[in-house]
């Protein structure tokens, strides 16, 4: 009976949602106040056996003897009210707009709101007056070209330029002005003669492969240069 009286005595509950905002948030402020002690003592600051009157931080001491509290130096501000890990009312109004938020969002995710009708505020405004006359202006017809004027410089553009003044050049000659005189071909074939001539005595005399085969390319390309100028001589 004890056992159960005790038990009946003993209800024990998880802690709210806010409750657990209080508690994180006073041990993330504790992590601070270490490592921030942890560094004043690497500079020479002297732990003392006091706590501070305001907040319960163990108090540090400098150098000259002045006492420091870490906490209300460098943690605490005026805004302490709105302190989730001091204010257990700060940490309640987080929970609850965090859950207004959600509570948005699962409302914006629903299939029935998600594709609402637009709003009056969404149609389209009317737009100034330097707009409409723009837009008028590109939606008038194109400047139509007269097809005589059209026709004409079609035509100039098509057909070759043509002498101001003077004669039309008639060339007397039955080969093209662009076609080489025999003369200019008469040096040709001699210097191809003198080439083949001098690729066969050193293809007679040489014993290299390499050489021979270079030699023969020579000769070839010399007959087929010569056979070139043959049918040109013919024009």
């Amino acid at each position: 009976m004890a056992l159960n009286a005790d038990d009946e005595d003993y209800n024990w509950e998880p802690p709210t949602e806010a409750e657990m905002k209080v508690i994180q948030a006073r041990r993330e402020r504790q992590d601070k106040i270490s490592k921030l002690m942890g560094d004043y003592l690497l500079k020479g600051y002297k732990m003392l056996g006091e706590c501070c009157d305001e907040c319960g931080t163990i108090l540090l001491q400098d150098k000259q003897k002045k006492n420091y509290c870490v906490a209300c130096q460098e943690l605490d501000s005026d805004i302490d009210k709105d302190n989730p890990a001091l204010n257990p009312q700060a940490a309640l109004s987080q929970v609850r707009e965090r859950q207004l938020a959600s509570s948005l969002q699962g409302n914006h995710a629903e299939p029935g709101t998600a594709h609402s009708d637009p709003s009056p505020s969404a149609t389209v405004q009317p737009r100034p007056e330097h707009c409409e006359g723009a837009a008028s202006g590109l939606r008038t017809a194109p400047f139509a070209i007269p097809n005589s004027t059209l026709s004409s410089s079609v035509l100039a553009s098509s057909s070759p330029p043509l002498p101001a003044n003077g004669p039309v050049p008639v060339f007397l000659n039955s080969s093209p002005p662009g076609a080489p005189s025999h003369s200019a071909l008469d040096c040709a074939e001699d210097v191809l003669l003198q080439k083949l001539q001098w690729a066969t005595r050193e293809l007679q005399q040489s014993n290299s492969v390499e050489n021979s085969i270079q030699l023969c390319n020579l000769l070839r390309s010399c007959a087929e240069s010569l056979r070139s100028i043959k049918e040109l001589q013919q024009l």
